[in-house]
């Protein structure tokens, strides 16, 4: 059990979470509360060996997020937000954020998802 009460370790820069169904390393910054992570990279290995990445960020935080922008005109004045591997979340969490991949493994959205890496 980690620090945070949470069913995973700390590997380095990784916060690594192990399922039936993957590992997951999540980077969160250091010393951030894993249940109040709000956006964070994560790594995703499945059993078949395969690789995947997603950016994953709550609505909350994408919604700051455009709001600053409006005020510094960043992409056209907060008027859109867009990640080539993103995934909006509702829950901040690595739990929950945990509770949604693994949904998306049982419901064969995994792969459509997230971003295969090579090699």
């Amino acid at each position: 059990m980690s620090r945070s009460g949470q069913p995973g370790a700390w590997d380095g820069p990784f916060y690594r979470v192990h399922t039936e169904h993957f590992e997951a390393a999540f980077v969160p910054n250091a010393g951030e509360d894993l249940e109040a992570v709000d956006n964070v990279d994560v790594f995703v290995d499945l059993p078949d060996g395969s690789r995947w990445s997603a950016t994953i960020i709550t609505l909350a935080q994408v919604d700051l997020v455009m709001k600053r922008w409006a005020t510094s005109g960043e992409a056209l004045g907060g008027r859109y937000f867009w990640l080539s591997d993103g995934l909006i979340v509702r829950d901040a969490g690595i739990s929950s954020m945990t509770q949604v991949l693994i949904g998306l493994v049982e419901n064969g959205e995994f792969s459509q998802v997230l971003q295969r890496l090579e090699g």
